[in-house]
């Protein structure tokens, strides 16, 4: 049984979220704020959180980034705010993806069961590693280093990598992102697509603000050049 960390300081909203994951068949685990999803975090038995972005003292982008120092764990956020701003900021801040209150349960739980069913990465199995400029992948492994320099990546950059790497020289749109790294085939946001872009840019391309590797091609999405 998968076991979810929910951080939400609105008690209604927790218990609510508690007893939809749980009649969807997963344990959850409840806290009001941020300082507590990390003690409890400590443990590293949960395997996925959702964090509400406005809590009291630690806020949800802390949070976040806490948790983002100790684990890859998938990570949605959840705001009330669907302005760019801020699902922009809820990404870069380490998110996997995000959803707005008011939420469908159902629709809720089909993210996280796509979260979860990619949380292990995976790349082309028929390749041991993966290389452009300085970067290798190894697929098998989950890892990629820069210049023999371990990187770090969440698991939803991990895979988008692979996924661009073994697919090095074609065009991907975002949808076919969506759908092939967050296993969204019928909804979700190309912000996800561009923001973990520009993440993995920072990571592996040599000047992030020229990049050579990772290339958007207007009005189609991404490609991987070596």
């Amino acid at each position: 049984m998968n076991r979810i960390l929910v951080v939400e300081d609105d008690e209604r909203i927790r218990q609510s979220m508690r007893l939809a994951l749980e009649d969807e068949g997963y344990r959850v685990d409840d806290v009001a704020s941020g300082e507590e999803a990390i003690a409890s975090f400590g443990d590293g038995a949960h395997e996925l959180v959702l964090i509400d972005l406005m809590l009291p003292g630690m806020d949800g982008f802390e949070t976040c980034r806490a948790l983002r120092r100790q684990s890859t764990v998938p990570v949605i956020m959840v705001t009330a705010r669907s302005d760019t701003h801020d699902v922009v900021a809820g990404l870069e801040a380490g998110a996997d993806d995000y959803v707005t209150k008011p939420f469908v349960a159902k629709e809720l739980a089909a993210r996280i069961r796509a979260l979860l069913r990619r949380s292990r990465p995976s790349g082309d199995d028929t390749a041991t590693t993966l290389v452009f400029g300085d970067v290798e992948i190894e697929p098998d492994a989950g890892v990629v280093r820069r210049d023999g320099t371990e990187v770090h990546c969440t698991r939803t950059e991990f895979r988008l990598l692979c996924e661009l790497a073994t697919n090095a020289g074609k065009v991907l749109s975002r949808e076919q992102l969506l759908e092939r790294v967050w296993g969204y085939d019928y909804f979700g946001d190309g912000r996800l697509v561009d923001v973990h872009v520009r993440r993995l840019r920072i990571k592996v391309e040599p000047d992030p603000a020229n990049p050579r590797f990772i290339l958007t091609v207007r009005g189609m999405g991404y490609k991987l050049v070596s």
